[in-house]
């Protein structure tokens, strides 16, 4: 059987768990943490209501708890993936919200905090690309020279008016200059895109992957759009019933999607969590282990691999 060249399982893609294990020979997780920020886009600095499709958590559901020291919600969250990975390293992961969107002493002391932790051996901050001001451009450049740093950006979409329907209040202009000066600084840049946004086509889908093949990135996250409950997204959705994908479409398209990117690209993620009782639709998202294993028959049943169709 042929095997992809990034990869020591069935899988046709390059794997996150292939790209730690082969850079550290061991297995290594994210632990989540919560700082408690908010975004530019709710507290009306550039917007207000956030995106139509965050949720209350601010995209953290599955962050420690806010109201807890970082130091309480690592040792939390760690304790139970210590469960299933007993030996492992760890990357101390800021997920829920914006977070480079504080004073700079403020986001120092949260990283540099979290370096002291035992086996931590790296640090994800996501992100918006209009949030990351000179000082702290700055900063994360001497942050990359101590550790292993991802900065995530919060993309979604190309397509301009796609965007303005989920109140992302910036523009695909933004995007490119903050992946421009993390370039610079050699900073590795992941970054988090949405399928099935309302009224999106596939190929427009597709056309949001292609664009990103022209950038230098080192990641992304590819998920499929969470109708959750007490959302904008919600309410639009119960006004106006746009299309949701199947799974059968949503796999196809991660296919598409995975034979157009760049082989050395790194898929963080292929699909998301949602908490079940958030979730308005998909249904189908909540079983993703066998959304996985689809997207792996799909794969297998092409015969193709990731980057099999990039130009």
């Amino acid at each position: 059987m042929n095997k992809f060249k990034y990869s020591n399982t069935n899988k046709r893609y390059y794997t996150l768990d292939y790209y730690y294990k082969s850079k550290y020979n061991i297995k290594v997780f994210k632990v989540s943490l919560n700082m408690g920020l908010t975004c530019p886009n709710k507290d009306g600095k550039v917007g207000y209501g956030g995106c139509i499709y965050c949720s209350k958590m601010g995209s953290g559901e599955y962050a420690g708890d806010k109201k807890k020291s970082l130091k309480e919600q690592f040792e939390d969250v760690k304790s139970i993936m210590l469960k299933k990975w007993p030996n492992a390293k760890y990357i101390a992961y800021f997920s829920a919200n914006t977070n480079t969107y504080a004073p700079i002493e403020k986001l120092k002391k949260a990283w540099d905090e979290v370096l002291n932790y035992e086996n931590v051996i790296g640090i994800n901050i996501s992100t918006r690309p209009d949030s990351i001001s000179k000082e702290c451009y700055d900063y994360l450049e001497k942050l990359n020279k101590k550790t292993d740093l991802t900065i995530e950006l919060g993309l979604q979409t190309i397509h301009e008016k796609t965007s303005k329907l989920i109140n992302r209040c910036h523009t695909l202009e933004c995007f490119e200059n903050c992946v421009k000066e993390l370039n610079k600084r050699n900073i590795k840049v992941l970054v988090h895109i949405i399928n099935g946004l309302p009224y999106e086509t596939k190929e427009m889908m597709l056309e949001t992957v292609k664009y990103l093949n022209n950038l230098n990135i080192w990641g992304i996250k590819i998920h499929m759009l969470n109708v959750l409950k007490d959302t904008k997204l919600e309410q639009l959705y119960q006004k106006e019933h746009f299309h949701i994908l199947s799974k059968d479409e949503y796999v196809n398209i991660v296919c598409d999607q995975l034979e157009l990117l760049h082989e050395n690209i790194v898929i963080n993620r292929l699909t998301g969590d949602p908490k079940l009782e958030d979730l308005i639709e998909p249904k189908w998202i909540i079983k993703k282990v066998c959304v996985l294993n689809d997207i792996d028959k799909g794969m297998k049943k092409r015969e193709s691999f990731q980057g099999t169709k990039c130009k």
